[in-house]
Protein backbone atom coordinates (compact mmCIF):
# COMPACT_ATOMS: atom_id res chain seq x y z
CA UNK A 1 0.00 0.00 0.00
CA UNK A 2 1.17 3.49 -0.83
CA UNK A 3 1.92 5.40 2.38
CA UNK A 4 -0.48 8.17 1.40
CA UNK A 5 -3.29 5.60 1.29
CA UNK A 6 -2.83 4.50 4.90
CA UNK A 7 -5.87 5.29 7.04
CA UNK A 8 -5.69 7.15 10.33
CA UNK A 9 -8.30 7.77 13.01
CA UNK A 10 -8.99 11.51 13.01
CA UNK A 11 -10.09 13.71 15.91
CA UNK A 12 -11.26 17.15 16.88
CA UNK A 13 -9.05 19.35 19.05
CA UNK A 14 -10.49 17.83 22.23
CA UNK A 15 -9.40 14.36 21.04
CA UNK A 16 -12.91 13.17 20.24
CA UNK A 17 -12.76 10.72 17.36
CA UNK A 18 -14.65 11.99 14.31
CA UNK A 19 -13.86 9.31 11.73
CA UNK A 20 -10.99 8.13 9.55
CA UNK A 21 -9.06 9.59 6.63
CA UNK A 22 -6.11 8.67 4.47
CA UNK A 23 -2.66 9.95 5.37
CA UNK A 24 -2.80 12.31 2.39
CA UNK A 25 -6.21 13.72 3.38
CA UNK A 26 -5.19 14.02 7.00
CA UNK A 27 -2.14 16.13 6.22
CA UNK A 28 -3.80 18.15 3.46
CA UNK A 29 -6.85 19.12 5.52
CA UNK A 30 -5.13 19.36 8.90
CA UNK A 31 -7.04 16.65 10.78
CA UNK A 32 -5.84 15.78 14.25
CA UNK A 33 -4.38 12.24 14.40
CA UNK A 34 -2.18 10.10 16.66
CA UNK A 35 1.50 9.26 16.78
CA UNK A 36 3.72 7.16 19.04
CA UNK A 37 6.94 8.70 20.35
CA UNK A 38 9.62 6.93 22.35
CA UNK A 39 12.73 8.69 23.62
CA UNK A 40 15.58 6.41 24.60
CA UNK A 41 17.64 7.41 27.62
CA UNK A 42 21.11 6.06 28.27
CA UNK A 43 23.74 6.85 30.89
CA UNK A 44 26.94 8.82 30.44
CA UNK A 45 30.32 8.05 31.97
CA UNK A 46 29.29 9.55 35.30
CA UNK A 47 25.76 8.18 35.32
CA UNK A 48 24.08 11.32 33.97
CA UNK A 49 21.09 10.81 31.64
CA UNK A 50 21.71 11.19 27.94
CA UNK A 51 19.04 11.37 25.26
CA UNK A 52 19.30 9.58 21.92
CA UNK A 53 18.27 11.35 18.71
CA UNK A 54 17.82 9.75 15.33
CA UNK A 55 18.96 11.50 12.16
CA UNK A 56 16.25 11.48 9.52
CA UNK A 57 16.94 10.16 6.05
CA UNK A 58 17.86 12.89 3.51
CA UNK A 59 14.99 11.77 1.26
CA UNK A 60 12.24 12.04 3.91
CA UNK A 61 9.32 14.15 2.71
CA UNK A 62 9.42 16.27 5.86
CA UNK A 63 12.45 17.65 7.71
CA UNK A 64 15.12 15.63 5.87
CA UNK A 65 18.53 15.36 7.55
CA UNK A 66 17.19 16.80 10.80
CA UNK A 67 17.71 15.25 14.25
CA UNK A 68 14.53 13.91 15.78
CA UNK A 69 12.81 11.76 18.40
CA UNK A 70 14.69 8.50 18.93
CA UNK A 71 11.75 6.54 17.53
CA UNK A 72 8.32 7.63 16.30
CA UNK A 73 5.52 6.67 13.96
CA UNK A 74 1.88 7.18 13.08
CA UNK A 75 -0.85 5.05 14.60
CA UNK A 76 -3.11 3.49 11.98
CA UNK A 77 -6.91 3.47 12.23
CA UNK A 78 -8.02 1.31 15.15
CA UNK A 79 -4.60 1.24 16.80
CA UNK A 80 -3.67 2.32 20.35
CA UNK A 81 -0.36 3.58 21.73
CA UNK A 82 0.48 -0.01 22.71
CA UNK A 83 0.63 -0.87 19.01
CA UNK A 84 3.16 1.89 18.45
CA UNK A 85 5.88 -0.07 20.23
CA UNK A 86 6.47 -1.85 16.91
CA UNK A 87 8.32 1.29 15.78
CA UNK A 88 11.19 0.43 18.12
CA UNK A 89 11.67 -2.86 16.27
CA UNK A 90 11.22 -1.36 12.81
CA UNK A 91 13.44 1.71 13.20
CA UNK A 92 16.03 0.55 15.75
CA UNK A 93 15.86 -3.24 15.94
CA UNK A 94 14.72 -3.26 19.58
CA UNK A 95 12.21 -5.81 20.89
CA UNK A 96 10.70 -3.89 23.82
CA UNK A 97 7.56 -4.78 25.80
CA UNK A 98 5.18 -1.85 26.13
CA UNK A 99 5.11 -2.31 29.92
CA UNK A 100 8.80 -1.33 30.03
CA UNK A 101 8.09 2.21 28.83
CA UNK A 102 7.63 5.22 31.09
CA UNK A 103 4.71 7.36 29.98
CA UNK A 104 5.16 11.12 29.77
CA UNK A 105 1.70 11.93 28.46
CA UNK A 106 -0.26 12.82 25.33
CA UNK A 107 0.92 16.12 23.92
CA UNK A 108 -0.97 18.00 21.16
CA UNK A 109 1.39 19.61 18.66
CA UNK A 110 0.69 21.45 15.40
CA UNK A 111 3.38 21.92 12.77
CA UNK A 112 3.41 23.02 9.15
CA UNK A 113 5.88 21.96 6.50
CA UNK A 114 5.35 23.47 3.05
CA UNK A 115 1.76 22.47 2.11
CA UNK A 116 1.46 19.88 4.89
CA UNK A 117 -0.64 20.68 7.98
CA UNK A 118 0.40 18.27 10.73
CA UNK A 119 -1.80 18.19 13.83
CA UNK A 120 -0.79 15.30 16.03
CA UNK A 121 -1.49 13.92 19.46
CA UNK A 122 1.95 12.72 20.53
CA UNK A 123 1.65 9.67 22.83
CA UNK A 124 5.07 10.14 24.40
CA UNK A 125 7.20 7.65 26.35
CA UNK A 126 10.71 7.14 27.73
CA UNK A 127 12.76 3.95 27.69
CA UNK A 128 16.10 3.44 29.43
CA UNK A 129 18.50 1.31 27.41
CA UNK A 130 22.23 0.66 27.87
CA UNK A 131 22.73 -1.04 24.49
CA UNK A 132 25.90 0.19 22.72
CA UNK A 133 25.00 2.39 19.76
CA UNK A 134 26.82 -0.02 17.42
CA UNK A 135 24.23 -2.69 18.21
CA UNK A 136 21.19 -0.71 17.07
CA UNK A 137 19.85 -1.90 13.70
CA UNK A 138 18.78 1.26 11.91
CA UNK A 139 16.00 1.14 9.32
CA UNK A 140 17.99 2.22 6.24
CA UNK A 141 15.19 4.05 4.40
CA UNK A 142 14.18 6.02 7.51
CA UNK A 143 17.16 6.55 9.83
CA UNK A 144 20.74 7.45 8.85
CA UNK A 145 22.23 8.01 12.26
CA UNK A 146 21.81 7.80 16.00
CA UNK A 147 23.50 10.24 18.37
CA UNK A 148 23.42 10.99 22.07
CA UNK A 149 23.48 14.29 23.93
CA UNK A 150 23.63 15.08 27.62
CA UNK A 151 20.04 15.70 28.74
CA UNK A 152 20.94 18.64 30.97
CA UNK A 153 22.84 20.33 28.13
CA UNK A 154 19.97 19.67 25.71
CA UNK A 155 17.56 21.22 28.21
CA UNK A 156 19.67 24.40 28.20
CA UNK A 157 19.63 24.47 24.40
CA UNK A 158 15.84 24.29 24.13
CA UNK A 159 15.40 26.75 26.99
CA UNK A 160 17.46 29.28 25.03
CA UNK A 161 20.28 29.18 27.58
CA UNK A 162 22.87 27.71 25.21
CA UNK A 163 23.55 28.09 21.50
CA UNK A 164 24.48 24.47 20.83
CA UNK A 165 24.76 21.01 22.37
CA UNK A 166 27.45 18.42 21.74
CA UNK A 167 26.19 15.14 20.26
CA UNK A 168 28.21 12.08 19.35
CA UNK A 169 27.27 8.74 17.87
CA UNK A 170 27.04 7.02 14.51
CA UNK A 171 25.99 8.37 11.13
CA UNK A 172 25.76 6.80 7.68
CA UNK A 173 28.20 8.00 5.06
CA UNK A 174 27.50 8.13 1.32
CA UNK A 175 28.84 4.62 0.79
CA UNK A 176 26.36 3.33 3.39
CA UNK A 177 28.80 2.69 6.22
CA UNK A 178 28.02 3.75 9.77
CA UNK A 179 30.94 5.75 11.17
CA UNK A 180 31.59 7.58 14.42
CA UNK A 181 30.46 11.17 14.38
CA UNK A 182 30.48 14.09 16.79
CA UNK A 183 29.41 17.70 16.34
CA UNK A 184 27.78 20.69 17.95
CA UNK A 185 24.07 20.87 17.12
CA UNK A 186 22.00 24.06 17.13
CA UNK A 187 18.23 24.27 17.53
CA UNK A 188 17.89 24.61 13.76
CA UNK A 189 19.41 21.12 13.39
CA UNK A 190 16.42 19.53 15.15
CA UNK A 191 12.87 18.91 13.95
CA UNK A 192 10.88 21.93 15.26
CA UNK A 193 8.40 20.18 17.54
CA UNK A 194 8.44 23.34 19.65
CA UNK A 195 10.43 24.37 22.69
CA UNK A 196 7.52 23.53 25.01
CA UNK A 197 7.51 19.93 23.78
CA UNK A 198 11.25 19.52 24.24
CA UNK A 199 11.00 21.15 27.67
CA UNK A 200 8.34 18.65 28.75
CA UNK A 201 10.34 15.67 27.45
CA UNK A 202 13.62 16.80 28.97
CA UNK A 203 11.92 17.71 32.24
CA UNK A 204 10.59 14.15 32.44
CA UNK A 205 14.03 12.73 31.65
CA UNK A 206 15.62 14.74 34.45
CA UNK A 207 12.80 13.81 36.83
CA UNK A 208 12.94 10.05 36.24
CA UNK A 209 16.62 9.50 35.52
CA UNK A 210 18.71 12.07 37.41
CA UNK A 211 20.52 10.88 40.50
Amino acid sequence: MNKNEERFDIFDGAMNRIGTATRAETHAKGYWHQTFHCWIVTRGEHGQPQLLFQKRHPEKDTFPDKYDITCAGHLQAGETPEDGVRELEEELGLDVPFASLTRIGTIPIEMRYRDLIDKEFYHTFLYECDLPLEQYRLQPDEVVGIVRADAADAAKLFAGEAEAVWADGLETQQEGRLVSSGRLLKRCDFVPHGDAYYKQVLGAVMHYFSK
